[in-house]
């Protein structure tokens, strides 16, 4: 049973989340939901600035019923003790908070965080806001175009494409939700740079079976795979280059993807014009790394205390602070 905390305790929070962790097959529906953060994130487009982190339209109409977020309500089915516990924090901080704290638990880099995220309270304030979020997510049967296509309209550069494409360190695909087949590689609940290692260094293969196309290699008995996206990876030069730099440096494929991972549950959510949301702002407008954006203009850094009031969705900016209980 999860704990009542008292509002504002986010290291509660995140207590509460490693506690999940603990369940009985934790390592699949743990990592989901850090995919659970990239499904929902990913939806985001930058010119429109609609959709991201800010809202958990996941839980809403057309997101809910979309095919490509099958497998993703595992997650969220364990993370409902939590808030319901806990009212005061939002089903977007929740889920966020969840992401990164399950990545520190694995054995992977402190990501950014700040709360002050926003819930839509019904179908029709998702979809208003959200507009048309249909080919927003990234089809893993396709190739780099696509990859730069979809990473691309939210201001992301190679170089994170890449790092972010690390996360498939952790988990693995499940046949009766994507489609595809198995972990990409050995131990699938650590956070590491394995995933690189492998890409660039074993031999992957067509895979024969009656399900959609995939790559694999078979390593201390174990069936790996690797989706055509990820082979991509390797037969983009400039991906390639990354994906070579990480396999040699953990360390900097951490730092990287910190960065990464955090401007990526930043976008979408509007708090005020200094501080760490304006520099994700400013850095997807720019196209750069989070790390190689300028500081004018406010802020100091990539972990800033910025205020946490207020939210990107217009249909919650008028909600006071005392009003911001969760719909469930």
């Amino acid at each position: 049973m999860a704990k009542s905390l008292a509002k504002g305790d986010y290291d509660g929070i995140r207590a509460e989340v490693r506690k999940v962790m603990k369940q009985p097959d934790y390592d699949d529906e743990v990592t989901s939901n850090i995919w659970l953060q990239l499904q929902d994130l990913l939806d985001l487009f930058l010119f429109e600035h609609n959709g991201g982190s800010n809202g958990a339209g996941l839980r809403h109409g057309k997101e809910a019923a979309d095919p490509a977020n099958a497998g993703l309500f595992h997650a969220i089915d364990f993370l409902m003790p939590i808030q319901k516990a806990n009212p005061w924090i939002t089903h977007a901080d929740l889920w966020t908070l969840a992401g990164v704290e399950a990545i520190k638990a694995m054995g992977g880099p402190d990501v950014p965080w700040q709360p002050g995220r926003m819930d839509y309270e019904d179908e029709s304030h998702a979809e208003d806001h959200r507009g048309n979020i249909s080919d927003r997510l990234p089809d893993g049967a396709l190739g780099a175009q696509h990859l730069r296509d979809v990473f691309g309209r939210m201001g992301y550069s190679d170089q994170e494409i890449v790092a972010l494409s690390g996360a498939h360190t952790l988990g693995r695909c499940h046949a009766d939700r994507s489609g595809f087949d198995g972990p990409w590689v050995v131990n699938p609940t650590r956070f590491s740079n394995q995933y690189f290692k492998l890409l660039s260094t074993r031999k992957w293969v067509p895979r024969k079976w009656d399900g959609p196309f995939q790559y694999e290699n078979i390593m201390a008995g174990e069936r790996l795979m690797m989706l055509p996206t990820d082979m991509a990876l390797m037969e983009d030069p400039v991906f390639k280059e990354w994906v070579l730099k990480y396999a040699k440096d953990q360390n900097l494929f951490f730092k990287d993807f910190a960065n990464a991972f955090g401007k990526l549950i930043e976008l979408g959510v509007d708090r005020d014009d200094n501080g760490f949301a304006h520099l994700v702002r400013k850095a997807a407008q720019e196209g750069k790394p989070l790390d190689q954006v300028s500081k004018e203009n406010g802020g100091s850094g990539g972990r800033v205390t910025v205020r946490s009031a207020g939210g990107g969705c217009p249909y919650m900016a008028a909600v006071s602070a005392a009003n911001r209980d969760s719909k469930l």
